[in-house]
């Protein structure tokens, strides 16, 4: 091929790049491409995280996070099992610990994040005048929302807190359990239990319930929710500035607004 035929067809083709025949993409950097992280958390944390989660995003480009909320008891067996979970935050330790037995947590990530306390609530209009956990033996009370013990760390503490008081015999056959914490606080909202146990962050996010007793915290073990990044996480970087920014006071403000205490 002879130079003018090539030069007539290098310009042909520069031509045809401008106006936009051929479309050239530049490949975009890996680090460019954006990740999302999957955070297992207890039920109790949805509203806060939900408003730390456009904060975070904002403040690390490129990382996308999705949130699987529930009793810490599933979630930690659906860990167990290999769901493709980054990050982990239980409402208590006994559920990390058995991960972290297991050898299925980043050990230095784990932290204990925040506190909660444990509250008798009831619906808006009730008239069954509690004002104590005793109370709940009274005769006017038929139906008391708990969470199912194994599995919902505020129904094991519950538990725990009754049988400190010795009501435990006289108040199970009135227990109408829940699957999570929030669904024991949708049993109370609806009026298909009496009272209910929930933490104080569920009782602060309800105009449908009002809190009428705190149990005293040497009642039941200290509530208290430990966050680490899973072993099997393929975005551990990522998961990592997770975990650091709920640490941060940004976030501990909000956890306080909804009633959480910050962990030492």
């Amino acid at each position: 091929m002879t130079k003018p035929v090539i030069a007539f067809f290098s310009s042909l083709l520069s031509i045809l790049i401008l106006s936009g025949v051929f479309n050239i993409v530049s490949p975009q950097p890996a680090e460019a491409q954006s990740k999302t992280i999957l955070i297992a958390a207890a039920a109790s944390l949805q509203n806060a995280l939900e408003e730390i989660d456009p904060i975070f995003e904002k403040a690390n480009a490129g990382i996308a996070v999705n949130y699987n909320f529930a009793a810490s008891g599933p979630l930690h067996q659906q860990i167990q099992q290999g769901a493709p979970v980054d990050v982990f935050i239980s409402a208590a330790t006994l559920q990390m610990d058995t991960l972290q037995n297991k050898n299925l947590i980043v050990n230095d990530t784990r932290r204990n994040l925040l506190t909660n306390n444990l509250v008798l609530i009831v619906p808006n209009n009730s008239t069954v005048g509690l004002t104590s956990f005793r109370q709940l033996t009274n005769s006017n009370v038929k139906r008391v929302a708990v969470g199912e013990s194994r599995s919902v760390p505020a129904g094991r503490y519950a538990a725990e807190l009754f049988s400190k008081l010795g009501i435990s015999e006289q108040v199970r056959s009135k227990f109408v359990y829940g699957n999570s914490v929030r669904s024991v606080l949708g049993a109370v909202e609806s009026g298909n239990a009496d009272a209910g146990v929930v933490y104080l962050t569920d009782a602060k996010i309800s105009n449908q319930v009002k809190q009428v007793a705190t149990a005293p915290s040497n009642l039941h073990s200290p509530i208290v929710y430990p966050i680490a990044v899973i072993k099997a996480s393929r975005n551990q970087q990522s998961a990592r500035a997770y975990v650091e920014f709920l640490r941060k006071r940004q976030s501990q403000n909000i956890f306080q607004k909804y009633g959480f205490g910050i962990a030492n």
